[in-house]
């Protein structure tokens, strides 16, 4: 069922030249379309261009969530049936990504969200200063959006080509992720949440998993409510 639709992981990168060729090479063997948007990187991110992906470039830093939306629009304009976001700094396991889809492919939802809290192993996982934030976040999405999720910041998602129609991300920063919620709400888009499980490296710690990332989050979900 898998080969018969165009499934695009979409990979936003930041300054990830360390990391990248190593976390995006173990996709390949998913065959599937891999695009990696450098979203204005400094380092040698744009040697990933050496493997078999797309690969986009914004000229300057624009955000995740815009590298986000580079990534739906080409695949969009590509055909895509299926769009994954993966992560750059190796966090996601890319084994995980055929039950992610699996759902949309069945025909039961538009957008499939990971999850680290369906399973006691998978949020045992979590740094108990990122679970605290996370489980405010969990509230103030719900407040904010209307959609209660065990999980409301988890950048391991699946969306169906409706849902790419219908989800277009105008937050650039860390409130693009409650953004989709909104959209979900709009969109009356069905979703689901599956189990996943996060890898917690010192790298991804330093990247992306800190203690004032988490603050930045939840910053900007009151940001995005009030000049939304």
């Amino acid at each position: 069922m898998t080969n018969a639709k165009l499934v695009v992981v979409i990979v936003p990168a930041y300054n990830e030249g360390s990391v990248l060729k190593a976390n995006i090479q173990p996709l390949l063997n998913t065959g599937h379309t891999i695009v990696v948007v450098d979203d204005g990187s400094t380092d040698n991110t744009s040697n990933i261009k050496e493997l078999p992906v797309v690969y986009i470039r914004h000229k300057v830093n624009l955000g995740q969530g815009a590298a986000l939306q580079t990534g739906m629009t080409y695949a969009l304009r590509a055909g895509a049936d299926v769009v994954v976001h993966f992560d750059a700094d190796g966090q996601h396991d890319w084994h995980q990504i055929e039950n992610l889809i699996a759902p949309i492919l069945g025909g039961s939802a538009d957008i499939v969200l990971g999850s680290r809290f369906l399973r006691t192993e998978d949020a045992a996982i979590v740094p108990w200063q990122r679970r605290i934030l996370l489980r405010g976040g969990i509230l103030l999405s719900w407040l904010l959006t209307g959609v209660r999720l065990s999980d409301a910041h988890n950048g391991f998602r699946a969306m169906s080509r409706l849902a790419l129609q219908r989800i277009e991300l105008k937050e650039t920063g860390f409130a693009h992720a409650t953004e989709i919620l909104q959209r979900i709400r709009e969109g009356r888009l069905r979703y689901v949440e599956v189990p996943i499980t996060i890898r917690y490296s010192e790298y991804s710690m330093q990247k992306g998993q800190r203690f004032s990332s988490s603050l930045n989050i939840l910053f900007d979900l009151l940001v995005s409510r009030i000049f939304r």
